[in-house]
C-alpha cells in the first residue's frame, strides 16, 4: 500500500527522517528496516511508514538502547520491516 508520489530516495528519506544517510544504510543493512520499494535500477525508495520507523530507531538509539536490541523488540512477533501497521 504505498503511496507511489510520496516515495523518497535514500537521500530524501535520511534528511527527512533527521539521520545520516549512512545511518539510514546501516539501518538497512543490519536489517532494522527495509526499503518501501527497489527500482529495476537498484534504487531504494521510502514511504511515510519508514520515515517514522526511522526516527523510531533514532529516538530509541539516542535513549540508550542498542541497535541490536532494537531490532530484536521490531522483530518480536512481525515480519513486517516496512514498519508498523495502522492499528
Amino acid at each position: 500500500m504505498s503511496q507511489k508520489g510520496q516515495l523518497l530516495s535514500i537521500g530524501a528519506a535520511a534528511k527527512k527522517a533527521g539521520v545520516s544517510r549512512q545511518s539510514l544504510q546501516y539501518y538497512l543493512m543490519v536489517g532494522l528496516l527495509e526499503p518501501t520499494e527497489v527500482t529495476a535500477t537498484g534504487r531504494r525508495l521510502f514511504d511515510g511508514k519508514s520515515i517514522n520507523r526511522i526516527k523510531l530507531i533514532r529516538k530509541l538509539n539516542d535513549s540508550g538502547y542498542p541497535l541490536r536490541a532494537i531490532r530484536e523488540l521490531f522483530m518480536e512477533g512481525r515480519g513486517d520491516l516496512k514498519g508498523p501497521r495502522s492499528e
